[in-house]
């Protein structure tokens, strides 16, 4: 009897431990489908931005979420703009038929206990026909 009294604490150990791991991937896995999901909205939101905005305005900080943070390490090295001929090769002025917004290069910290990776999120594309351009027959369009 008393070579019996220490096996329910290790038992309880050896499950605690792989019950707090699996836990604590499955928070880490949800946090990385947050932030593929905002990455994926600031891609639309800046191409949305570049299709109505003026060029020359702050579409970063805007499609960035005004630099709200809502995942770490997410800057505007991270966002790329391009005009596009429909054929894909770059345009420029009233030649312009597509805007597509790129979030690149962005890495993700992956922890659990005992793991810690750095993953590279993949290339979030988003491509959108042109519209005003911010230029209209009355004026311009600011965007704050």
């Amino acid at each position: 009897m008393n070579r019996e009294k220490g096996v329910y604490t290790v038992e309880f150990a050896i499950v605690a431990g792989v019950f707090f791991i699996l836990l604590f991937s499955a928070i880490e896995v949800g946090r990385l489908l947050y932030t593929y999901s905002v990455l994926q909205e600031a891609s639309r939101r800046a191409a949305r931005l570049a299709i109505v905005c003026q060029s020359v305005t702050n579409i970063d900080s805007l499609a960035l979420f005004n630099g709200a943070n809502l995942v770490p390490n997410l800057t505007a090295d991270n966002l790329e703009i391009s005009y596009l001929y429909s054929n894909g090769d770059v345009a420029t002025g009233a030649d312009i038929e597509l805007v597509k917004a790129e979030i690149k290069n962005y890495q993700h910290d992956f922890w659990v206990p005992g793991l810690h990776l750095n993953l590279n999120s993949p290339v979030f594309t988003t491509t959108l026909t042109r519209e005003s351009l911010g230029v209209f027959p009355g004026g311009t369009t600011v965007c704050q």
